[in-house]
């Protein structure tokens, strides 16, 4: 009875306050708020529900997925050789649906490319699954509400201009350009920084506010041989703007025929995703300060300039068989819903991911590999050739790399996470971590974060991050990228655990377009190695003169596991040596490779649960 009187006391006041706020505006409460059900969004929606808080998407579509699915830009660059959590789920019902790997592979651009509203459905499908997921359609963000310095909900109204607001414990920022962390009051950056600022080697002597292109695709599909699918001619159309898109009488010397360029988005079921950066339908805009009137109208500009592209490819090209999808978006040009923006506010946040970290994660002055929730391998790619008057850099090759827990959450602003392409990197990191497979699952770690906040009533800034990296390791993703160390192997969790404390560390390989880092877990690992990445954890080893160069064995990795506090005999570590799925006869005389002392380090010292902080600084 109390709990109801209690129940009824609170609905009266919430009344009251809402009529007195505006009778026009409803209020709802969830534990998390996700504003924006992009790609990011999603994942951390379906992820919030599923370690059990309430929680709620709101989008301005009536899609989910965002980029992957709202903006059409529907493949994945990046992570193929990276398949964890959310991700692989999302990539695995691909497979599911199309029948196999093999279908999917249908363009150059990538590995996986989908028919957008298969992808819609399947983020549908996965978040019809979360019971305590409500996801709201056909909204938009109108402003945060806050108390002091802390965000506590936001507004949100449509198109016929009705308002409600939702108040939650934890607030995700999940828009395409920051939106919420900028009403918030959170400082962020836009455009390229100044070297001063980064200490990158390739920033610029002083900034601007460049950002990368933006660009309107289309879904192209083919409706047969003889067909007419051509569109009206744009008022703005003007052939020579596209004759180097692909070889021509115009332009013999461009890369490739039309026929490739097209093959370059090839969709499954004979569409084609027309997002073609070189002489295509790449537009510059910074919409970022505009409101949402400013922008929908600045908009229209990218859209001009890929229906002349379109029609370019149909006259000039002669693809009249080539027209825009009937059954993908449901809007009446039939274009999607919202353009790939790939670059937008970047908040300022506890931690700045800089190119200096990808390149030399173990040397910087902190270690914020430690804190990695999220992977990526792609290079620093910018697109930035439309922009008038681009600086010209040269960007270094990087490994992959882990996304820190730290450029999640804003440096000052509290009760709220940063997901999608806003996270605090700079400039330049922000062509790596833009890409889908990234914000998939840094959109999945936010979600984790949100719901550890709303479950044990903290700030983001005061989680533990080693129990935000377990939570992430039990749902099967990466904390850092080992191409060589597969969720599905019996070690995984093991080596991520270790890999993120350093002791044993990764190796960093740029290579073309999909970067590594490799764990070697076949190698052998001397006394010397081992002593020395112990150092940071145990001050016993300070001082430590004796290891040698020589290969660990049974006996040397004992006594090493003594000095750090646990007297670990060899009955023992034989008795457990079949749990460790080594697959190698117990012998005190093995070489133990990297694999076995990573796994055996995590067993019997734990130094994963030994706690940090968001720089990766022990506490």
């Amino acid at each position: 009875m109390k709990e109801l009187t209690l129940f009824a006391v609170l609905f009266v006041f919430v009344t009251i306050y809402a009529q007195k706020f505006d009778g026009n505006v409803s209020e709802r409460q969830t534990d998390v708020l996700v504003v924006g059900g992009g790609t990011g969004g999603t994942a951390a929606g379906i992820q919030s529900a599923r370690y059990g808080a309430k929680t709620i998407i709101v989008d301005r579509t009536s899609w989910l997925g965002g980029m992957l699915t709202a903006a059409g830009i529907s493949e994945a660059d990046g992570n193929d050789r990276l398949p964890s959590g959310i991700w692989k789920e999302f990539r695995e019902a691909l497979y599911k649906y199309y029948g196999n790997k093999s279908s999917v592979s249908t363009g150059w651009v990538s590995n996986t490319l989908w028919e957008p509203h298969v992808g819609n459905n399947i983020f549908k499908t996965l978040a019809a699954n979360e019971k305590k997921l409500q996801v709201i359609y056909n909204y938009r963000f109108l402003h945060v509400l806050k108390q002091g310095d802390k965000v506590i909900g936001a507004v949100f109204i449509n198109n016929e201009g009705k308002r409600f607001k939702i108040f939650a414990k934890v607030v995700i920022d999940a828009t395409e350009l920051g939106d919420v962390f900028a009403d918030a009051g959170a400082r962020y950056d836009v455009g390229m920084e100044a070297k001063s600022y980064t200490g990158e080697a390739c920033a610029l002597d002083s900034a601007n506010d460049i950002i990368q292109d933006i660009t309107y695709v289309a879904t192209l599909k083919d409706y047969g041989r003889g067909t007419d699918k051509t569109i009206p001619r744009p008022a703005s159309y003007d052939s020579s703007s596209f004759v180097c898109s692909c070889k021509s009488v115009e332009c013999p010397d461009a890369s490739v025929d039309s026929k490739s360029m097209l093959n370059y988005g090839k969709l499954p079921n004979h569409k084609y995703m027309i997002c073609w950066p070189d002489h295509g339908n790449d537009f510059y805009l910074n919409a970022i300060e505009m409101n949402y009137e400013q922008r929908e109208k600045a908009y229209k500009a990218a859209k001009e300039k890929t229906l002349c592209f379109v029609y370019y490819i149909q006259h000039s090209l002669g693809y009249k068989n080539l027209g825009l999808a009937n059954d993908e978006y449901p809007t009446k040009d039939k274009l999607p819903f919202i353009p790939y923006n790939r670059e937008g506010r970047r908040v300022r946040g506890v931690v700045r991911l800089t190119e200096n970290y990808l390149l030399h994660p173990y040397s910087q002055p902190e270690k914020l590999y430690r804190t990695a929730i999220s992977v990526g391998d792609y290079p620093t790619d910018l697109h930035i050739t439309e922009a008038p008057n681009e600086p010209k850099r040269e960007f270094p090759n990087v490994p992959s790399f882990g996304v820190p827990l730290g450029c999640l959450i804003p440096e000052k602003i509290d009760g709220l996470i940063v997901s999608e392409k806003g996270i605090s990197v700079s400039n330049v990191v922000n062509g790596a971590t833009r890409l889908g497979p990234v914000v998939l699952l840094t959109g999945q770690a936010a979600g984790v974060l949100a719901a550890f906040c709303t479950e044990n009533n903290i700030e983001p800034r005061a989680v533990s991050v080693r129990k935000i990296q377990k939570k992430l390791l039990n749902a099967n993703a990466y904390l850092l990228p080992y191409i060589d160390v597969k969720p599905n192997d019996p070690n995984f969790k093991s080596i991520q655990r270790i890999g993120v404390t350093g002791i044993i560390k990764g190796v960093g390989n740029p290579y073309n377009w999909e970067n590594q880092t490799w764990f070697y877990p076949d190698r052998p690992i001397s006394q010397y190695e081992l002593v020395q990445g112990l150092k940071s954890y145990y001050p016993i080893f300070d001082n430590y003169n004796d290891a040698t160069g020589e290969t660990l064995t049974i006996p040397s990795i004992l006594k090493i596991i003594s000095m750090a506090g646990s007297k670990i005999s060899p009955s023992q570590i034989k008795h457990d040596w079949e749990k460790f799925q080594f697959n190698k006869t117990f012998d005190e005389n093995l070489q133990l490779n990297r694999r076995m002392v990573a796994v055996i380090i995590d067993y019997y010292l734990h130094p994963f649960d030994l706690p940090i902080d968001l720089y990766g600084k022990l506490k």
